[in-house]
């Protein structure tokens, strides 16, 4: 436990210094509510004015060009459990695309100190922090097509409580997610069934009245949630792309997603 602690704190600090910070967007709510939030558009939609931005959003055409670029450096599964052993932090403050070769639509990731840095030389961003096992285009796409995929992974963590953890795996891949992205899913939900368990079964809602988040994503993201972000990369907020859950329009970064379609 004390070297989780440890972990946490090394995080908190790496995504301090690559943060940037909004003093006018206090309060403000970045999300798409649905029947699952507990808020609805007039106090939570994808629109961030004191950032004077919005949430992307992709026809179908356009996700499945998206999905036909290959990723030519391979993304390792996982092969233990991150949360029995904290990885070191990446202290990169962005991942971005570097196409390859356009015509055959081939693209590589790369992390940079920052956003400036990345453009100079035609990299793309993608997410800030450092690259994971969810930086992939191709899960891009999940999280840019689903605002509620956190929902289709809990039913597939539900489905498969007492089966095989591969089990699971190959449930949250059903999804649209590559192996290495849907094993730190995977892992991530089994933790947070062992530690958030009793909480959870009686709490459904993401966000409270008051715009926090409920208790169970509450616990998710106490508990679960630095581990997720430093294996898996890319998470909805610091993709820009909104969800379900209303998160703090402080807590979202900007990101473009211009690639070649």
């Amino acid at each position: 436990m004390k070297n989780f602690y440890l972990f946490l704190l090394l995080l908190l600090l790496s995504l301090s210094a690559c943060k940037k910070e909004d003093a006018d967007c206090s309060g403000k709510l970045f999300g798409i509510p649905n029947a699952n939030t507990g808020l609805d558009i007039s106090q939570c939609t994808p629109l961030c004015m004191c950032k004077n931005f919005s949430s992307k959003t992709f026809s179908s055409a356009e996700l499945n060009a998206l999905r036909a670029w290959v990723l030519t450096d391979t993304i390792a599964e996982l092969t233990e459990n991150p949360y029995l052993f904290p990885p070191q932090q990446n202290p990169a403050c962005l991942c971005a695309v570097v196409v390859d070769n356009e015509q055959t639509k081939e693209y590589h990731l790369e992390n940079f100190s920052s956003e400036e840095e990345a453009k100079a030389v035609g990299a793309i961003p993608t997410h800030f922090d450092a690259c994971g096992t969810c930086s992939s285009l191709a899960d891009f796409t999940v999280y840019a097509e689903n605002i509620d995929i956190g929902a289709d992974v809990r039913a597939c963590a539900i489905l498969n409580l007492s089966q095989p953890f591969e089990n699971l795996v190959a449930c949250i891949e059903d999804l649209g997610f590559s192996k290495p992205c849907a094993q730190i899913w995977a892992y991530n939900a089994r933790n947070t069934q062992q530690l958030c368990f009793d909480i959870c079964i009686q709490d459904n809602i993401y966000n409270k009245p008051d715009g926090s988040l409920g208790d169970c994503l509450d616990c998710d993201e106490r508990l679960s949630g630095p581990v997720f972000k430093a294996v898996a990369g890319r998470t909805r907020r610091n993709t820009g792309i909104a969800s379900s859950i209303c998160r703090l329009c402080s807590e979202v970064q900007i990101v473009e997603h211009n690639y070649p379609l």
